[in-house]
């Protein structure tokens, strides 16, 4: 298999278009000098949790953020680097696939180049796995040709998407000393980042001299914070789904007979569901971040669905579209606590025959009233994670079952006149995930924003370390607000929209996600205006002014800070480490 990656690929008129883009840089990373302002030490989100991470990562916490800046820029303790001795740097895809991946290496090839012709960007082959067994391939440009602007991850491949044991960070170690390298770039989402910290705290500790980097690469949405807006793939994942969902909402308007539950890929977090619904206008979907703020059962959520397809059939709409992400399994309490059962009774080595044998009474109870199918993908062995196996769990199909029981027996009972409920069920993700990158992924990944962060929370691996904690939708954010501003017309008044397929030039070609839009995202350009404020505090209160201006200056600042105490330590378990 090995001879395989990095080969040519036969591209077809549209990919050998797309592969002549050149993404745009922003102006603070053209050219070869380097001019760097270093800011505060990031903070952990709640106070009380950081003796946790200070112990976990004490090396790498704290760390002063960096900020690139154009040219032009006016900022007196910049550093401004304009000499680059050559360098080794490795890179590894640890994640599942996602668009956009290929231009992490473009760009970074490129970059390496542009400062030094010297430098080497080993790419490994097959993942982790590759990494650990020094398998290695040399980027050139030869190699990216085909590669360029194009979706999935074959340049290199992927295997297990973990670094996390003893043997395997102590192989990562090797390779990288072995192979003399000065960095290591890991590409993936929440569990890749997650090793990428650690492995950079171990290597830290070990004097090791390679740097590790995270990359943000995952179509989930859910690695995000004040830093790092959104994620590579998340864009072009969307988009593509949102055609897929905006069709299926016209076959539903001119059958006028079938509601269709659409199933998105996206791991426990609603984020990919949240944006198609922005972008195609579904009659309903249902947020997993909902459903865990109501503590919703499954009937709580049948009972919601069966009242809206009453409510529209009343209006004589006998048909809509339903969207569900696959991560609500794990958001249903009583779905979760039997998961939870479920996986420790396979990890104490219970034959998956034996299991609905061993459940507690209420796990059996509500484990014998579920249709076959579900049984089945229940018991499947959970991932490398600990979650479970998402995207083979058919929740559309189990929710379709319960409505259409609870339709019949409400037609049987008198109560709903509509027609037979008819319900087509689908499951979005793997059409996504491989797709050329959108214009917008196409930019962001050859820009190579990186992030290395932490949880707040103490979570436990194969190893037991603080992981990071994946972002929720943010009930109180002004995407989720937009929702719920338009929800009851988007049930009732079928207002679907069809952005159409991807764009790359003309109208739609710059269209960014809706919620990357309408969330204010200038965190540091407001932590910025802070400092400047206590700059002004700093020059007003100096030894020698007025005895009034240092009283009012201590009484305002005793205020200040006991306001924001009190915030700190209430932060919601929600939010994360920067």
């Amino acid at each position: 298999m090995d001879s395989d990656f990095g080969i040519a690929r036969e591209l077809s008129p549209l990919q050998q278009l797309r592969s002549q883009y050149r993404p745009e840089l922003p102006p603070c990373l053209q050219g070869t000098t380097v001019r760097v302002e270093l800011g505060d030490g990031t903070t952990v989100a709640k106070a009380g949790d950081a003796h946790i991470i200070a112990r976990a990562f004490p090396h790498t916490l704290g760390q002063p953020l960096a900020h690139f800046l154009r040219a032009t820029a006016k900022v007196p303790d910049a550093q401004i680097i304009t000499e680059h001795p050559a360098i080794r740097v490795g890179i590894v895809f640890s994640g599942r696939q996602a668009p956009g991946g290929h231009n992490v290496v473009w760009g970074l090839y490129e970059a390496l180049k542009v400062h030094n012709a010297k430098n080497t960007l080993l790419g490994f082959l097959g993942g982790s796995e590759g990494l650990f067994a020094q398998k290695t391939l040399e980027i050139t440009d030869n190699v990216l040709q085909t590669y360029k602007n194009q979706g999935g991850f074959d340049l290199l491949g992927r295997t297990k998407d973990q670094i996390r044991t003893t043997e395997q960070v102590n192989a990562a170690l090797k390779a990288c000393m072995d192979l003399k390298l000065d960095g290591l770039i890991i590409i993936g989402g929440v569990t890749s980042n997650t090793d990428a910290a650690h492995l950079a705290e171990f290597f830290a500790e070990a004097k090791c001299p390679t740097k590790v980097v995270g990359v943000p690469v995952t179509i989930n949405g859910d690695l995000k914070n004040q830093f790092v807006e959104t994620n590579v793939g998340f864009d072009t994942t969307c988009k593509v789904n949102s055609q897929l969902i905006s069709n299926t909402c016209t076959d539903a308007l001119s059958a006028e007979k079938y509601y269709y539950f659409v199933r998105l890929m996206g791991r426990k977090h609603s984020h990919v569901a949240l944006e198609c619904t922005l972008q195609s206008h579904p009659n309903m979907v249902i947020l997993g971040e909902e459903v865990t703020a109501s503590k919703l059962t499954i009937f709580d959520i049948t009972k919601q669905i069966c009242d809206a397809v009453q409510a529209r059939a009343e209006q004589d709409k006998n048909h809509g579209v339903i969207l569900i992400p696959e991560g609500i399994v794990e958001s249903i309490p009583e779905l979760y606590a039997l998961l939870k059962e479920i996986h420790g009774l396979l990890k104490e080595g219970v034959h998956a025959d034996n299991i609905s044998a061993k459940l507690s009474p209420w796990s059996s109870a509500l484990f014998g009233f579920l249709p076959p199918f579900i049984k089945k993908q229940l018991l499947l062995h959970p991932e490398s994670d600990d979650s479970a196996q998402l995207s083979q769990i058919e929740t559309e199909k189990l929710l379709a079952y319960l409505v259409e029981t609870e339709m019949n027996k409400r037609m049987k009972e008198g109560t709903y006149k509509g027609k037979k409920f008819n319900a087509i069920c689908h499951f979005f993700g793997y059409q996504a995930r491989g797709s050329l990158p959108s214009k917008f992924d196409c930019d962001y990944a050859y820009a190579m924003m990186t992030v290395k962060r932490w949880s707040q929370n103490s979570g436990s691996t194969t190893i037991g370390r603080p992981v990071i904690h994946p972002a929720t939708v943010d009930l109180k954010g002004k995407a989720y607000e937009l929702l719920r501003q338009n929800a009851q017309k988007f049930l009732m008044e079928d207002m679907y929209r069809n952005p159409g397929p991807l764009q790359y030039d003309g109208p739609g070609a710059d269209a960014k996600a809706v919620s990357l839009c309408v969330e204010d995202q200038d965190y540091m350009g407001r932590i910025k205006k802070l400092q400047e404020y206590l700059d002004q505090v700093r020059t007003i209160v100096k030894p020698g002014c007025s005895q009034d201006v240092l009283k009012a200056a201590l009484s305002v600042m005793a205020s200040v800070t006991d306001v924001l105490s009190t915030i700190s330590s209430s932060s919601t378990s929600g939010q994360q480490f920067a």
